[in-house]
Parts: C-alpha cells; structure tokens; sequence
C-alpha cells in the first residue's frame, strides 16, 4: 500500500506543476507603467542591477487602476543593462525579461501569478524554468497587498 501511494504521488506530481509562463508576444505595444535604474550601492544591484521598464497589457493596466488584477494581466519587467557614456545613462544589452501572467487558477501556489524570466533575447531559454516559487514568488509575496505587485500606477 505503501508503495502504490508513493507511485500515485511521483505521477501526480508533474500534474500539479504549474504551466509555463509564455513569452509576452507585442509586449513593447503595451502601455508603459514605468522605469528605473538599480546603480551600484542597492541592495538588488547584483541581481537587478541596470535600466528596468515594465509595461502592462490591456488587463494588468485595469489591474494596476483598480487594485486587482484579473486572470489574464500579464506584466513584463524588461531588464537592460545600463551604460554609461557623455554624462548619460543608455541602454545596453538586455539581461532579462521578467514575466507576470495571472491565471488563479493555475497559478493558485503563487498568489495566482505565474512567474518566468527569459534569458536576454531569447524568447525560448527560461531563467525560472518552473522555480517561480523560490526564484520570484518569495520576494512578491510579502506584496500580498498590493495583489503580489511591487510597482504601481503614477497618476
């Protein structure tokens, strides 16, 4: 008996990993919620360090108005590196793009959001690759409040 519950367990298992996260096709059409810079000295500097701007698709901008976001929204952190030339800070190569798509349903282990990063242009190769618990969601949980969100709309 034992046996078949721990056979049941290792099948049901990959059955309960979360979807993956697809790439945000047309993501630079989207409305732009923000930008910043993580410079030398921040405490995020090593992982986040550069030129961020995150946009919203038509959903997560009504989420971002209205406090909740509906299954559906899908936010994009786009991480470049940031460089510095004739008194400027440019855009250089980017890093990584960071993805938020919510669906409660299938995300329900993540606040309903399901996380990926996406090595610098490919649009294939994962960061996260099914590690949105441990690699993304431990930092947006404690944003509960703000439904797992870190940025906001500016009025």
């Amino acid at each position: 008996m034992k046996k078949t519950l721990i056979l049941l367990a290792a099948l049901a298992a990959p059955a309960l990993a979360a979807a993956p996260v697809p790439y945000p096709q047309g993501y630079r059409a989207w409305t732009h919620v923000k930008s910043m810079v993580i410079a030398p000295g921040h405490a995020l500097y090593e992982a986040f360090g550069g030129i961020h701007h995150l946009y919203a698709n038509p959903k997560a901008l009504a989420g971002y108005k209205s406090g909740r976001f509906a299954d559906g929204s899908v936010i994009v952190f786009d991480l470049l590196e940031a460089k510095s030339a004739d008194n400027t800070v440019q855009e250089g190569a980017r890093k990584v793009l960071g993805v938020m798509h919510k669906d409660a349903k299938k995300y329900a282990e993540t606040g309903g959001w399901g996380f990926e990063g996406f090595k610098g242009d490919s649009k294939t190769e994962r960061a996260v690759a099914g590690n949105a618990a441990k690699a993304c969601f431990g930092c947006h949980e404690p944003q509960k409040d703000k439904g797992y969100v870190f940025s906001a709309w500016r009025k």
